[in-house]
C-alpha cells in the first residue's frame, strides 16, 4: 500500500523545504558541520584554481562534499540515538562511534585526494 500524501510537483517542493529545514538544524546544532561547511567555502573555489583538468575538479569538489555528506548521516545517527535515551547502552555507543568513523573515512579520503593533486600541480 503506498504511503499517503502529496505527491508530483508538491512532494517535490515538500521535499525541499524539509531538506532546508534538515541543513538549519545541522548548522545550529552540529559545530562540526559549520566548521566543516566554512572548510568548504575555502576548498571549494581552490578546487577551480588548483584543478588542471575536469576529472581532478570533480575529484576535489566531490570529495569535500563527501566530508558534508558524512557529517550530515553522522548528525543523523546520534540524533536518533540521543532521542531513544540518554542511558549508556553498548549500541548506542557504537552507532556513534561508527557514524564518526565514517565522517573520518571521508576527511582522509579527501586529504589523499588533495594531497596528490597538489603534489601532481607543483611537484609533478
Amino acid at each position: 500500500m503506498a504511503k499517503p500524501g502529496k505527491t508530483g510537483i508538491a512532494r517535490i517542493i515538500d521535499a525541499f523545504f524539509y531538506s532546508m529545514k534538515g541543513f538549519k538544524a545541522a548548522w545550529k546544532n552540529e559545530a562540526a558541520f559549520r566548521q566543516e561547511v566554512l572548510m568548504a567555502a575555502v576548498l571549494i573555489p581552490a578546487a577551480f584554481w588548483l584543478a588542471q583538468g575536469h576529472i581532478e575538479l570533480i575529484l576535489l569538489i566531490a570529495s569535500v562534499f563527501w566530508v558534508l555528506m558524512a557529517e550530515l548521516i553522522n548528525s543523523a545517527i546520534e540524533a536518533v540515538v540521543d532521542r531513544v535515551g540518554a542511558e549508556k547502552h553498548e549500541l548506542s555507543g557504537r552507532a556513534k562511534d561508527i557514524g564518526s568513523a565514517l565522517v573520518l573515512v571521508s576527511l582522509v579520503l579527501m586529504g589523499i585526494i588533495w594531497i596528490i593533486v597538489i603534489k601532481n600541480r607543483f611537484f609533478g
